[in-house]
């Protein structure tokens, strides 16, 4: 066997023994490099005579090329050893349950959800909606609204009063958000049509209430509105919000110092089965909301005469009528921010409630 032969077997016999490409970057630089091995061989062509260079540069050049290809090919196994082992010890178990998105997890509250298919129906009658502002004068809140001086609504245990400005006036957290029918009067020519959701503020707390919670008030105002209309709207209302053929609906006599005169609308339904109840079925009776025709002095502090207008308003709690529909047993689990709760009753973000596709699908 020739030196050349010899050379050849000895770098192809360490090149496949070469356990990491670091060492074999070392074979490289030490045989193929500029001052390698084979290199120097390749260099000394130059000082042969033509036959030797005839006879020893296929020969030398055969070497490099032989070296060249074992190394890459080494360089390619260990490269997928490599890649083996790390697919060894980052093995995935493909039968894990993937991780849900953003957007499957997140839920919607379910007041949030309520007041979007209050404001569904409601739109589709004709109504815009109307906001106001949480902390109002005592007039918006109370004088506007015909409540006289002394009224029990004005008492300490009843509404949170802030301190006094440096005029010595005092302005309240709204009891109700009937402030924003005065303010939407002041504001608007009739004929007015709105609906007004958004929270409340009452010093009560107990299983069916809250120091704050969630009304909706409806105000219609016009030269011919009357209770034969403010009976429809309620009917079609509550048909369209519990999602039932029909209801049959009781108006009592109340009293509410801002309507005359006024009402309150029980619901027939079924309490038969303990912790459900049932629209539109049954012999029992569920008191769902307060309604009657705008006291006069509430049209005059609107800005309106009372002999040319007349209207109709009706108000109730988006949290009762939310816990009625959807089973809720106790008002406090709707602000304790419990998100095992929330996963339970709350609502998928694109299930937008619409009156075609259905309020609650």
């Amino acid at each position: 066997m020739s030196e050349t032969e010899t050379l050849k077997a000895e770098l192809i016999e360490r090149i496949e023994a070469a356990e990491t490409e670091a060492a074999l970057e070392e074979i490289r630089i030490a045989e193929l490099g500029k001052k390698g091995r084979i290199s120097d061989l390749l260099k000394g062509l130059g000082k042969m005579s033509p036959d030797e260079r005839r006879e020893a540069g296929p020969r030398l050049n055969g070497l490099r090329d032989a070296v060249q290809t074992a190394i890459s090919a080494r360089r390619e196994a260990l490269a997928n050893a490599a890649i083996e082992a790390r697919l060894k010890a980052e093995t995935v178990d493909v039968t894990l349950p993937v991780r849900s998105s953003p957007a499957s997890r997140g839920r919607i509250h379910p007041i949030s959800q309520v007041i979007d298919e209050i404001t569904a129906i409601f739109a589709d009658m004709g109504f815009s909606i109307a906001e106001g502002p949480d902390i109002e004068t005592d007039y918006y809140n109370f004088t506007a609204l015909n409540f006289p001086e002394g009224h029990p609504a004005r008492e300490m245990h009843d509404t949170f009063f802030l301190q006094p400005d440096a005029k010595g006036e005092r302005k309240v957290l709204r009891t109700h958000t009937s402030p924003v029918q005065i303010r939407t009067m002041e504001s608007q020519t009739p004929p007015i049509r709105i609906v007004i959701p958004g929270k409340t503020y009452r010093q009560d707390s107990d299983a069916t209430h809250s120091p704050m919670f969630h009304q909706v008030e409806g105000l219609v105002v016009d030269k011919t509105a009357n209770i034969a209309h403010m009976k429809w709207v309620l009917s079609e209302f509550c048909r369209a919000f519990f999602e039932v053929d029909s209801v049959t609906m009781r108006f009592r006599p109340s009293f509410f110092p801002f309507t005359e005169p006024s009402m309150e609308v029980d619901i027939q339904c079924d309490r038969s089965k303990p912790g459900e109840v049932r629209f539109g079925e049954g012999t029992d009776w569920m008191e769902i909301l307060g309604c009657g025709m705008v006291h006069p002095n509430v049209l005059r502090a609107g800005g309106l005469d009372p002999d040319v207008y007349q209207g109709f308003a009706w108000g109730m709690g988006i949290d009762r009528i939310a816990m009625l529909k959807y089973g809720m047993p106790d008002l406090r689990a709707f602000f304790d921010a419990d998100i095992r709760w929330v996963e339970h009753y709350g609502f998928r973000p694109l299930d937008v409630p619409t009156l075609f596709g259905g309020l609650s699908q």
